[in-house]
């Protein structure tokens, strides 16, 4: 595992290996397969459920026969504080051809059903459920592109094509750890005497986890049209 501001990858037991990338609205993941796998034909899951199933109300996702593309919305709680809110998002892929797609409810799925509305269970947890894209080959490696927004699905896609056009996932990562290291430049640190292992890292470390948050929802703001800026999550 590697992880450092605008980056994180891992290996999986199985040799499958994900990279994971940023930009303002953006994600980019690129997934590799060892040669000597028996995956034939990749498939990637979008789930409309959490990590801490915070899921509320309906979630609904629609998937595109012919490009894969996938979009829709769901009702989450906050980490934090109250309420709750709409996250919609735009999920593009690339690197190989898409063989088959449609969608997941529970244990059950299908390639001719391409849309979905899902809700709560009985007991109250969110039914998992979503989308589904399976690939002809693994090719080089396939990208996902993940664009989000408070707003609409529409502008999800339209940030995600305008940030990331190309999926190059390179030069994506390179323009994060450039805005990264122009944040964190203007702290100069003096090495002397100081255990780089431990003192050093944990200093950088909370330094960067001071910068997560408030976060710019500019052009986002879910309450009312404006170009004025606009930022969220403050903590005290």
């Amino acid at each position: 595992m590697i992880a450092s501001p605008g980056y994180f990858g891992l290996t999986l037991g199985t040799g499958i290996h994900a990279d994971m990338t940023t930009a303002q609205h953006t994600s980019l993941f690129r997934f590799k397969f060892p040669t000597s796998s028996s995956i034939s034909s990749p498939l990637i899951l979008l789930d409309l459920s959490d990590l801490s199933d915070s899921r509320q109300d309906n979630g609904t996702i629609s998937v595109d026969g012919n490009t894969g593309r996938m979009t829709g919305n769901a009702r989450f709680l906050p980490s934090f504080g109250q309420g709750s809110y709409i996250a919609y998002f735009c999920a593009d892929f690339s690197g190989a051809s898409v063989k088959d797609n449609g969608i997941f409810a529970n244990s059950r799925a299908s390639t001719q059903v391409k849309d979905l509305t899902i809700s709560r269970s009985i007991n109250g947890y969110p039914l998992p459920g979503g989308a589904f894209i399976r690939f002809q080959s693994s090719g080089e490696g396939i990208l996902a592109r993940v664009g989000v927004s408070m707003i609409s699905s529409a502008q999800a896609c339209a940030s995600a094509e305008t940030e990331i056009p190309t999926f190059d996932f390179e030069s994506t990562r390179a323009a994060a750890e450039t805005a990264w290291r122009g944040k964190l430049s203007s702290i100069i640190v003096s090495r002397k005497g100081i255990n780089e292992t431990s003192i050093l890292k944990n200093f950088y470390s909370g330094i960067y986890r001071t910068m997560v948050n408030p976060q710019d929802y500019t052009g986002e703001n879910p309450l009312w049209k404006s170009d004025e800026p606009y930022f969220d999550s403050f903590y005290w």
